[in-house]
């Protein structure tokens, strides 16, 4: 017969149909009503909306419950993921079995979720992929997912019959952690929806044990232990403004942006990349790179970009690797994609959720304050049944107790009984024993009767005796049972916290976007600029210079800084070429080298880049020069360079176009370059020191250029076992001497230090052997290091000027025998 449950009427209950049932009448109107209001009820209950004690909806209750009772558990082995979905569709959750696999699919996600409950054997998908088949996964719970079901077997909460009622499953499940804070949760149901976001495990457990000593605390006070969300891929997450009415209200709107960092890219000879490693929560690379391609080639929004790699893996995590045409400005680009790709997307919080069967939205503490009273109960309970479970326990010990005082009058009576039930009704009447204690007296083996378990049973007496004790002052202390909750939160606190994955940027959410744009274009104008190598291997640019500062400087050819081993002439777009001692030229784009601020016409060089982030140097190779590229170098003879054999070259400006490294210089075997100074005009003068104490100079007009695979020609005389200690070009007539000080000669042997002014030296012939520069002392057998210019000849590690000794006239002395404090090991150092 057909049933009706909205109100009826009876047209005529004497009417029946042709089988014999009787007829009712129902408004098409009630009945649509009814049906309609059944089914929002059974999903806002039974499906889309989670349970505020265990954090919960029913397949996912289900989906633990059922495994847990199958023994699936941390210990036990993989077993198919279509077995667990069989196991709860038939059992407990009458539905399909791709909704129960894709519920249970989430729970053993980490991007999905911040603590898994689903240990998950296989593929079980990504942000952008879905999971692989049930029957090719595996599964089993996680050490978690125990903390929510470990006491169901203590009577802590209530049972209902399933869908059929052959079986009972919980209402609720105990939950020893605040599950619906920590891992969150979506769902639509009929004219309402949650949204939840995730939190940090250690936080949200921080703020509860705060909250079970002060029920009056306040939301500022609670989000001291709570700051924010904590998605379980990182992030950041802007304008804690927003998170703070979301937790006061339940409702709020948050921005979560993806952490990027921007340098060269690797394996690009300086080109600029932006390297993102962590996405938005629910953001996969695909979902990017497909967003990116739009934008760059349908709608035209985004420019600047010249590739996109995914290089995410397992062992690295995510890596989406953007690299920048060149003169782009990575940090205006990263702008762009912020505002147009899902790197930086919305969340809507709504803490929609059930609380004694009524949806209602709540705010942080309200959510606490659920979960912790919720606590209260399961623990009540559980102490309740352990404290029945250890009396009745007390009651069977004391039995037997009972029985030993008098073992052989109690095997007497049983002997002499009749059967089983007069043995019982005697030891009941003569030993005042309840039934209880005499069925189980009965039911005992003689063997555990002896006087070692008389022991054991009196030691087990009084053990039972202090936990009744100890269980009945937490029934009957309401104090005590907080200290319970708090103690077993922090525990579970130390086993599974994490470290906060998620940064949190503080202030009002349009406050934040706004002051995150960079300032300047996308494009970085093609300014002059020069590029500096120091004493200590550093590379940087400086900053915009105009039109007459870079002529002057171009004209004069030097300029004060701190420790310049190289200085050349560029654009903020360009390129220049870095030389190494193995005679190779590496290009590499300026863009990408930190802008130095000028103060006072001195650079300081704290600020500059590693050259092996720019080049990748071999074993013993290091950058000794620097040469510009394109029309900066045009004009000019070419590369002045000098190798350890005596060899000196200049290399005409002529570099291959395509190619990013070549040779400037061929070399003999175990030659190398000591120096590499760009000439400006020719004008220079080319300075040889030998090991032996020589200097040779001659005007670099006299080297005629040479191609790149030109070996040079002879460029000092050496005596046996000598070897060049310094080469550079060094300008004899600059016309601006006193700005940038007159050029000088630093020679040092192993312990002492000699200063000569560069002029004192007479000009000899190419290839000759030059003059003395020093005059060696008893045990002083050789120059360790030389240095000829108008700047330091040496630095300490962190870029400061070593002070040098007081000026000697003589350009055959033998110098300072006790110079500064470790000047001489700085320089030995520098060389």
């Amino acid at each position: 017969m057909a049933r009706r449950k909205g109100p009826q009427t009876k047209v005529d209950p004497t009417v029946f149909d042709q089988a014999g049932a009787q007829i009712f009448e129902n408004p098409v109107k009630t009945e649509i009503e009814d049906s309609y209001l059944e089914y929002a009820y059974s999903v806002i209950h039974s499906r889309a909306l989670p349970d505020a004690r265990d954090g919960l909806k029913p397949v996912h209750r289900r989906i633990l419950f059922s495994m847990n009772q199958n023994g699936y558990r941390p210990n036990h082995a993989y077993v198919k993921s279509s077995r667990v979905v069989g196991d709860v569709m038939g059992r407990y959750h009458p539905h399909g079995d791709t909704a129960i696999y894709d519920a249970m699919v989430r729970l053993a996600q980490d991007f999905s979720m911040n603590v898994p409950l689903v240990d998950g054997h296989g593929n079980f998908g990504s942000p952008d992929d879905g999971p692989a088949a049930s029957r090719y996964t595996e599964a089993r719970m996680s050490p978690e997912a125990m903390q929510l079901v470990g006491e169901l077997g203590e009577e802590t909460v209530d049972f209902r019959p399933n869908y059929d009622g052959s079986l009972e499953e919980p209402i609720v499940l105990p939950a020893a952690f605040p599950n619906l804070l920590v891992n969150g949760t979506s769902g639509i149901a009929v004219g309402m929806a949650t949204n939840m976001i995730p939190h940090n495990l250690g936080e949200v457990v921080a703020a509860a044990r705060w909250l079970i000593n002060h029920p009056d605390a306040t939301l500022d006070k609670l989000m001291e232990f709570v700051p924010g969300p904590d998605l379980p891929t990182g992030g950041m997450l802007l304008g804690l403004d927003e998170v703070r009415r979301a937790y006061e209200t339940g409702r709020g709107v948050v921005r979560m942006r993806a952490a990027a960092e921007t340098g060269p890219l690797e394996g690009s000879r300086g080109r600029q990349a932006i390297t993102v490693t962590e996405l938005p929560y629910g953001v996969g690379p695909e979902k990017v790179i497909e967003k990116i391609t739009d934008e760059v080639n349908k709608s035209k929004r985004l420019t600047g970009i010249a590739d996109v790699k995914d290089l995410t893996d397992r062992e690295n995590g995510t890596r989406l690797v953007i690299e920048c045409k060149v003169g782009v400005n990575p940090q205006a680009l990263l702008s762009d994609l912020y505002r147009l790709t899902p790197l930086e997307q919305s969340f809507g919080i709504n803490n929609l959720v059930l609380v004694e069967g009524q949806p209602r939205t709540l705010g942080l503490k309200e959510l606490l304050e659920v979960f912790l009273a919720h606590r209260y109960e399961v623990v009540t309970r559980r102490t309740r049944y352990r404290k029945r479970k250890r009396e009745e326990r007390l009651h069977l010990v004391e039995g037997l107790l009972k029985a030993l005082l008098d073992i052989d009058k109690v095997i007497k009576l049983i002997r002499d009984s009749e059967n089983a039930q007069a043995a019982k009704d005697g030891l009941m009447k003569r030993f005042k024993l309840s039934e209880i204690q005499a069925t189980y007296i009965l039911d005992t083996p003689l063997r555990r009767l002896t006087k070692y378990d008389k022991l054991e049973l009196e030691a087990e007496q009084d053990r039972l005796r202090e936990e009744i004790a100890e269980l009945a002052t937490i029934l009957d202390d309401e104090s005590v049972l907080k200290k319970v909750v708090s103690r077993e939160l922090g525990k579970v606190a130390k086993d599974f916290s994490t470290e906060r994955r998620t940064a949190l940027i503080d202030g009002d959410l349009k406050e934040v976007l706004a002051a995150s744009k960079p300032s300047g274009p996308l494009e970085v104008a093609d300014d002059p600029c020069q590029v500096v190598l120091s004493a200590t291997g550093l590379v940087a640019r400086t900053a915009a210079e105009s039109e007459e500062a870079s002529e002057s400087r171009r004209r004069n050819g030097r300029v004060k800084h701190d420790a310049v081993a190289a200085l050349v002439h560029s654009t903020a777009r360009g390129q220049v070429l870095l030389v190494t001692n193995h005679g190779r030229a590496v290009k590499t784009e300026v863009l990408p080298l930190p802008v130095l601020p000028e103060q006072a016409g001195t650079v300081s060089l704290r600020g500059g880049m590693a050259t092996r982030e720019l080049v990748p140097l071999g074993k013993g190779e290091k950058v000794i020069g620097l040469a510009p590229v394109g029309e900066h170098a045009t004009g000019s003879p070419g590369l002045a360079l000098g190798t350890r054999n005596g060899v000196v070259k200049v290399c005409s400006p002529e570099w291959p176009v395509r190619a990013d490294e070549f040779d400037v210089i061929s070399l003999k075997d175990g030659d190398e370059v000591v120096g590499a100074t760009w000439l400006d005009d020719g004008a220079e003068t080319c300075v040889f020191v030998s090991s032996q104490g020589t200097l040779l100079r001659y005007a670099a007009s006299l080297v005629r250029p040479q191609g790149l695979k030109g070996g040079g020609m002879a460029g000092i005389s050496l005596g046996a076992d000598a070897h060049v200690v310094f080469f550079g070009a060094v300008r004899a007539d600059d016309e601006d001497a006193e700005a940038h000080g007159e050029s000088m000669v630093v020679t040092a042997t192993g312990s002492s230090v000699k200063v000569t002014p560069f002029a004192e030296y007479p000009a000899k012939g190419r290839a000759t052997g030059g003059v003395r520069v020093q005059r060696f002392l008893k045990g002083e057998t050789e120059l360790t290091v030389a240095w000829v210019g108008p700047r330091p000849a040496g630095a300490t590690k962190n870029g400061d000027q070593v002070e040098l000794p007081e000026v000697d006239m003589r350009r055959d002395a033998s110098g300072s025998a006790h110079p500064g404090p470790d000047v001489v090991g700085h320089l030995i150092e520098r060389g």
